[in-house]
């Protein structure tokens, strides 16, 4: 179970650094094909439009190719998009290597957080915690990388970087053993009745059995938990992915900063992000997941307010940092808290809340990338403060629900 946990730490680090990539260097990607901010949210919902395909997709060749197959797979996608977006083809050709990264990085976040949710019973937001921290940890290191690549003039060998840790996890997930989960990594459900049946006997002990059926287990009020679990996820996802993403491009039009220099606001983010993650999932276990999601949603609607207000660069750091912070641990505890909430859809909420996720990683980008060109960047600003009010509201409501 360690090794797993840690070699799904390494992948998740990975998935952050693909997180973030094209934000660290957008204004110079953007730059070098003389194009809008409206283009860079297009090229990122494409990539997010990847990215949920790859959820989606992955129970289909999980029961083709094994989870183990399934993550190999996903993991040398990702190696193959990250090294063709280094030779900066033609801008259309951008579209599809956004597409095929966002697959990659997509399956295996979906893979992998199946896994751990479903078996690990105990202390799942502790887990999840900790996959979580090395993927704050992965976003973080990229936009720093980038800062100095992008001031060199070589800003295209952060894609390199990505790609050569996606390698290395690739070859610990096709060499290592994982012991007793070593069946449930490898079965495949496709295969002959009498061998799946041998291999769900010999995994029953680790991994519940929940949505086996392939159908989905709500029933009553978990379908209206479902559906508000649904909007915040997209909303969470979409607007961390439009921080992220834009906020160089925020800084540089809000306080003229340099390229380089803005690159490292998402530093300042993820930084904090990290820290934060690295006690979430403690403080979520002692307080209670529901409470933690809706302070913590309170406390980033608290930020975005503020953030148009903030005239100097020391005082928007500052907000930045505590946004981070309290941003930290909403992804990880709201999905263990809304698998706890539909008990029996162990192995179906999280890819449903992921890829809900996805999907507004996708269209909100693409909305902010818009009012980026058309807005002020103060009414830009606002609009994140919007999706963070919603976001606090559908967490009071699942409180009073669950």
């Amino acid at each position: 179970m360690k090794k797993l946990i840690w070699i799904g730490c390494l992948s998740y680090f990975v998935i952050g650094l693909a997180h973030v990539v094209l934000g660290s260097i957008l204004p110079v990607l953007l730059q070098h094909y003389d194009r809008s901010y409206s283009a860079g949210g297009e090229l990122i919902f494409s990539q997010f439009g990847g990215f949920l395909a790859g959820v989606l997709v992955s129970p289909l060749l999980n029961r083709r190719f094994g989870k183990r197959g399934g993550i190999l797979i996903a993991t040398g996608l990702l190696v193959c998009a990250e090294t063709a977006y280094a030779f900066l083809p033609p801008w259309g050709w951008m579209y599809v290597i956004a597409i095929a990264a966002g697959f990659g990085f997509g399956m295996i976040e979906a893979v992998i957080g199946t896994i751990i949710i479903a078996a690990i019973t105990e202390g799942t937001a502790i887990a999840m915690s900790r996959l979580e921290v090395l993927f704050g940890v992965g976003a973080l290191l990229m936009p720093l990388a980038a800062s100095p690549l992008i001031a060199a003039g070589s800003w295209r060998l952060a894609f390199l970087i990505v790609a050569a840790f996606s390698l290395v996890s690739l070859l610990f997930w096709a060499k290592s053993s994982f012991g007793p989960l070593q069946r449930v990594l490898d079965e495949r459900p496709s295969r002959p009745a009498a061998a799946a049946a041998s291999a769900d006997a010999a995994a029953s002990a680790t991994v519940p059995a929940a949505g086996k059926s392939g159908r989905l287990p709500y029933k009553g009020k978990q379908w209206v938990l479902l559906g508000l679990f649904i909007v915040f996820f997209f909303l969470y996802v979409g607007t961390e992915m439009s921080l992220v993403n834009f906020m160089p491009a925020i800084f540089i039009a809000k306080l003229g900063m340099s390229e380089a220099a803005a690159a490292l606001t998402v530093t300042f983010f993820w930084l904090a992000m990290s820290a934060g993650r690295l006690f979430a999932g403690v403080v979520a276990e002692r307080i209670s997941y529901r409470i933690y999601v809706l302070i913590s949603c309170f406390a980033a609607l608290l930020l975005l307010v503020i953030f148009p207000f903030a005239e100097h660069r020391i005082a928007a750091f500052a907000v930045i940092l505590l946004l981070g912070l309290f941003m930290s641990g909403i992804f990880s505890i709201a999905l263990v808290f809304a698998s706890k909430l539909l008990p029996g859809a162990e192995e179906s909420t999280p890819s449903i809340m992921i890829a809900s996720g996805g999907i507004g990683g996708a269209v909100l980008p693409l909305l902010t990338g818009w009012s980026m060109n058309h807005m002020q960047v103060a009414q830009t600003s606002g609009l994140l403060a919007a999706f963070a009010a919603v976001l606090f509201l559908l967490s009071v409501a699942a409180w009073k629900i669950g």
